[in-house]
Parts: C-alpha cells; sequence; structure tokens
C-alpha cells in the first residue's frame, strides 16, 4: 500500500464543522478544505458571513472553498463576488447549473476571466466538464468537482469517467480536477491512481483513515470482540 505521504492527490477535508476544520487543518497531509449548504445545515450554521470569518481566522494559508447558494444568476454572481473577497485563498463553489437545470457556463465565464477563483460543483457528465472548461481563463486557477461517488451510486465505474476528465482539463493548465463525494478510504487510491489532482473527503471517511495499512488478521478479530461485546451489552439469550 502507499504511504499517505506518498500519495500525488491531494486530500481536502469536505465539512462545516468549526472545530473539526480546525482539527483536520493541525494534519499536515490535509491540503485544504470544502463545504456547502448542506454539510453548513447540517452542523447547525445560521450565520454564513460569521462562520466564514472564524474559518478564515484560523486557516490562512490553504485553500477553502465556499458555495453561492442563489438560484438567479445575477444574485449568484453578488454572493460570488462578495465570497471571493474573503480572502486571497477562497475559491467560489458555483453549480453547473441552478436547481431547474439552467447552466452556470455564463457566469463562471465571467466570475473567471475577472480573475475570481471558481469551484465548479456538481458536475457529472462529461458534456458538462468539456462546457466547464470551455468558459474557464486558461490563466486564472480553478477546480471542477465531479462527483465521482455519486456516479458509483449509479453502477457507473467512475474511473475511466475521471481519466477522460482528466484528459480534457489539459486544456486549462491551472485547473484541477477533483474526485468529489467519495465513499470510501479506498476512492483516496482510486483518486491518486486515475491523477486526480485534488479528492475532497468527509469526516466520517477521514476517521477511517486510523485503519490506513491496519494488519487485517487484528481488524478481524476487533470485529468478531465487536459481535461479541455487543451480544452481552443487549443481554441476547437464546
Amino acid at each position: 500500500m502507499i504511504a499517505i505521504a506518498d500519495l500525488k492527490v491531494k486530500i481536502f477535508a469536505d465539512g462545516a464543522d468549526v472545530q473539526g476544520m480546525v482539527e483536520m487543518y493541525r494534519k499536515p497531509f490535509i491540503n485544504g478544505f470544502t463545504t456547502n449548504p448542506t454539510l453548513m445545515r447540517k452542523a447547525g450554521i445560521s450565520d454564513y458571513r460569521a462562520f466564514a470569518r472564524e474559518v478564515l481566522a484560523a486557516i490562512r494559508d490553504r485553500p477553502i472553498s465556499f458555495e453561492v447558494f442563489s438560484d438567479e444568476f445575477p444574485e449568484m454572481e453578488r454572493q460570488a463576488r462578495e465570497i471571493a473577497g474573503w480572502a486571497e485563498n477562497v475559491y467560489v463553489k458555483i453549480p453547473v447549473t441552478n436547481s431547474v437545470g439552467e447552466p452556470s457556463y455564463k457566469l463562471i465565464r465571467q466570475l473567471s476571466h475577472s480573475g475570481i477563483k471558481v469551484n465548479v460543483t456538481a458536475v457529472f457528465t462529461l458534456e458538462q466538464t468539456r462546457d466547464v472548461i470551455a468558459n474557464l481563463d486558461p490563466e486564472t486557477p480553478a477546480y471542477v468537482s465531479i462527483f465521482a461517488g455519486r456516479i458509483a451510486d449509479t453502477g457507473r465505474d467512475p474511473m475511466p469517467h475521471m481519466a477522460a476528465a482528466l484528459a480534457l482539463l489539459g486544456q486549462v493548465p491551472k485547473a484541477e480536477l477533483i474526485w468529489a463525494s467519495p465513499r470510501e478510504v479506498l476512492n483516496i487510491f482510486h483518486a491518486d491512481a486515475v491523477g486526480c489532482h485534488i479528492i475532497t473527503v468527509t469526516n466520517d471517511v477521514l476517521a477511517k483513515l486510523a485503519n490506513w495499512e491496519k494488519d487485517l488478521r487484528q481488524f478481524s478479530l476487533e470485529t468478531v470482540k465487536m459481535f461479541r461485546d455487543d451480544a452481552v451489552k443487549a443481554g441476547y439469550r437464546l
């Protein structure tokens, strides 16, 4: 197995719990951070600006992506420009479409060509990937976030899909491909093997890194003990 330090893919922590984000910031193998409105709501965030200020005060030297939430493109642009102004290490997450399926490509072009670092999110198809790339400024850093985990949830192998997307990104050398929504630690190896620049990993998956290179016999024994302990605690009788 590859050691974490030898991975080429960069690991970004995906979450909205400030304490958890700061804890991950202390880990040298965490190269950046992402969040989204769903994670923020789950974490009980009610004041977006206050949350962002607290995070950015603690994390100043690694990229952090914050997402717009309007469904109207003029307001989405206003939000994006405000978010971009919060700090130099901020990327602005723009969904590839709004909630009625209207493409965001024009807005992506406007923002990217004005020097704003965008993270285009919720990308699934290669057609979407191609159209996003066509609207990025080659001189402005950007992320293209493909939800490989959700693609896998449909029964499709995301590996060839991500390899094809990576080839398309060759047109914009300052853009990086994100493997988003991983389901297990193994996906970090998948992303690394295919050549993805970044993988975003939620805290529940990051917690499983404690099992990295774990002896399988020991893991087997721990599992047996877990079953036994739970049976005893439940007081089962036959």
